[in-house]
């Protein structure tokens, strides 16, 4: 399987790439030899991270290569992947400085970079260029996450025809299936009467609404993943605008985060009791579709009148972090597409981090800087919370203000998950809108790899 990253198992030979800084190729080249010396000028080479530059033989055979890497290990390893030929290589030191964990966000990037999604293409998909697994690392961690990843982007990638609720299902079954995992589906009449709020949303669409319950670990800490899994968002009555309406199928991204982080988790038998929640619907429009200004039910008893159909995610999210709550979890997270202010406050990059406590958040700040994965917390303003209770029932869905809306909806899903649980929430693109080493344009699995670091560490702490 690691083939399929562009990784192979350790002892496998390859072309060595000598890593080196900035600094240490001026030393190397210093000293080298008047042919190396010729061939780095004609090739008007200049030491950055990220870049390469390789030698060849009298006989025209590549002999070794140097990349250079920096600060940013993961996206230096992926930029070196892109810059050097197909092939198989292997990473060697130029000096001591290299230890285990800077190998290994050197090998993730390389990995990351190989992802090509060609399901639907008749071309045969580019050739992947080959790495050895560098001696030492953890290499369960680094190709658990990287399979994690890579699942998270193949499901955000797939066409919403064919990425639909029941399709959602049957990822988790096979995901459960390949981790003795146990899997527990709601859907139909027992939806619509425990899970309100789910069923309203997906109601008006052909393939039914439904909430998937994955469990998996015996021991550690108690740890609940909630994803959003809107698989289409219309908008409902509430019409997007086609422009708006193109990038919709990654609307089920926070539910694809959050299965990808359960297969780096699992696979790298992290010890914890996993749960796993994804509420998957299409937010269609029909004759059932829900209204503006409806009032509906959730399973928390709470009435929330509806302030706008295209806000939907939150109320998926309502229900499923009531049903959470009622297993007492040490940590509870939601990943969700949820709003286009956080893109409008943080751009498309930087996920919005909105947390309960402030030391997990700092715990989860330092998972994120660490792993290369970067999130950005934002207020959960008391203030704010106000607007949530405008209208004709005990919960405005949006509020009457029309700004901060990232904080409206962490409010709103505040609002049922309480103010002391140790909950976080993340507010996230999933998408990449342009392709660059290691992040190709489409889906992409922001903030898993910050989670997964911070969940490593909280169940070896709790």
């Amino acid at each position: 399987m690691i083939e399929n990253f562009g990784l192979q198992s350790a002892g496998s030979a390859g072309t060595e790439i000598h890593l080196m800084t900035v600094d240490d190729f001026a030393i190397w080249q210093a000293k080298a030899s008047d042919a190396h010396q010729g061939w780095i000028s004609a090739q008007n080479f200049h030491a950055k991270p990220g870049k390469s530059i390789y030698f060849a033989t009298t006989d025209g055979r590549i002999d070794f290569a140097i990349g250079i890497f920096g600060n940013h290990a993961v996206w230096d390893g992926a930029a070196l992947a892109a810059s050097l030929p197909k092939g198989h290589w292997q990473f060697t030191a130029a000096s001591d400085d290299l230890d285990a964990g800077l190998l290994e966000s050197l090998a993730l990037g390389w990995g990351l970079g190989q992802y090509q999604f060609h399901t639907y293409r008749s071309a045969p998909a580019p050739a992947v260029n080959y790495l050895t697994l560098p001696d030492g690392i953890h290499a369960d961690r680094l190709i658990g996450q990287m399979g994690g990843i890579y699942l998270c982007r193949d499901l955000i990638n797939q066409p919403p025809n064919h990425m639909t609720p029941a399709a959602l299902q049957t990822a988790m079954e096979t995901l459960a299936k390949t981790h003795d995992a146990t899997l527990e589906t709601h859907s139909g009449a027992a939806l619509e009467s425990e899970f309100p709020a789910i069923n309203i949303v997906g109601r008006a669409a052909e393939i039914a609404p439904r909430l998937m319950d994955l469990r998996w670990g015996k021991k550690g800490p108690k740890v609940t993943l909630i994803g959003k899994g809107i698989t289409f968002d219309s908008g409902g009555l509430d019409l997007k605008p086609s422009k708006a309406m193109e990038m919709m199928k990654k609307d089920m991204g926070g539910a694809a985060t959050v299965l990808g982080l359960a297969a780096a988790l699992m696979a790298s038998h992290v010890d914890i009791q996993l749960r796993v929640l994804v509420a998957a619907a299409e937010n269609a429009v029909s004759d059932r579709s829900m209204r503006p200004l409806d009032i509906i039910d959730t399973r928390a008893g709470l009435k929330v009148e509806v302030g706008n159909t295209d806000a939907e995610g939150r109320l998926v999210l309502a229900d499923a972090i009531t049903y959470a709550l009622e297993d007492t979890p040490d940590f509870l997270i939601d990943f969700a597409t949820l709003t286009g202010a956080a893109r409008v406050a943080l751009g498309t990059e930087l996920p919005a981090l909105f947390c309960n406590h402030d030391k997990t958040a700092a715990a989860i700040l330092a998972a994120a800087n660490m792993a290369e994965d970067p999130l950005w917390r934002l207020p959960l303003f008391d203030d704010y919370d106000r607007h949530l209770d405008a209208g004709y029932a005990a919960l405005s869905s949006t509020g009457l203000s029309g700004y901060g809306g990232a904080i409206t909806a962490a409010l709103f899903l505040r609002r049922f998950a309480g103010k002391n649980t140790n909950w976080a929430h993340i507010d996230v693109m999933a998408w990449n809108l342009a392709s660059r080493p290691g992040r190709p344009k489409g889906g992409e699995a922001m903030g898993l790899r910050a989670l997964y670091g911070f969940i490593e560490s909280f169940q070896t702490t709790s």
